[in-house]
């Protein structure tokens, strides 16, 4: 008989804590809940979940620091950060501190549904994935350890600057349109500001493309986006580096 997924319900508010343990449990997961950051760090690091649904502000410390005190530890259990919060500032400290997804209160009790299955899905298959190496001009990505090195230095990324970056690297000299890389990244059906993406294009580019250094990643303007190796943009129409 298969074990259902365990899923971490992290909120101060005791109602809406019920009403999802109750939705949720009615889809077949098992659930737990904890109350504060502090209970959630100690469920979580006991091992066992598949996902944490984590609330911005709670009584002892925010959902932030524990994103960041999962992450510091090697916890790499997602998480779905749930928040009245929906400046896009607000959701890039979300996903920078290490949440997987982001979804804004309030929310449709579908589209959360939704959201989880989409997770655990990515989850699977990422589980299912084998490690491996992977090099494209002087840059190259050890998926096992997730190093990430452009010529002789290392490279430090955030989990969604990683994952962005794995994307790219895995259908180079090609084109990704914006909502492919949004869905591959954020999860589908993705729901937000598609600027998250410019965003994190940047970030990357800061740190994989250092003065004297080609340029890896390209625009193609009203389209998307692609890693090839080159000292300019895309000879082709309307292309932007």
């Amino acid at each position: 008989m298969l074990t259902p997924p365990t899923l971490l319900i992290v909120d101060d508010d005791p109602e809406l804590r019920r009403f999802l343990q109750g939705e949720l449990a009615a889809e077949g997961y098992g659930v737990e809940t904890a109350r504060t950051g502090q209970e959630a760090l100690t469920r979580i690091r006991a091992g066992d979940l598949e996902l944490v649904l984590l609330d911005w502000t709670l009584p002892d410390f925010s959902g932030l620091e524990v994103c960041r005190r999962m992450r510091a530890g090697g916890i790499t259990t997602p998480v779905l950060m749930l928040t009245a919060r929906d400046a896009v500032s607000e959701r890039v400290k979300a996903l920078d501190a290490g949440a997987d997804d982001y979804l804004t209160k309030p929310f449709s009790i579908e589209e959360l549904l939704a959201r989880v299955r989409a997770r655990l899905r990515r989850n699977g298959a990422a589980g299912e994935e084998a490690s491996e190496l992977l090099q494209f001009a002087d840059l190259t990505v050890n998926t096992a350890a997730r190093e990430v090195r452009r010529g002789g230095r290392e490279i430090q990324l955030t989990v969604r600057e990683y994952a962005l970056l794995l994307q790219l690297l895995r259908q180079p000299n090609r084109v990704q349109e914006r909502l492919s890389l949004l869905h591959a990244v954020w999860g589908e059906p993705f729901v937000g500001d598609d600027n998250l993406l410019d965003v994190y294009i940047r970030y990357l580019r800061r740190k994989l493309e250092q003065p004297g250094e080609a340029k890896l990643i390209h625009t193609v303007r009203g389209v998307g986006f692609m890693l090839k190796d080159s000292g300019s943009a895309p000879e082709q129409a309307g292309n932007n580096s």
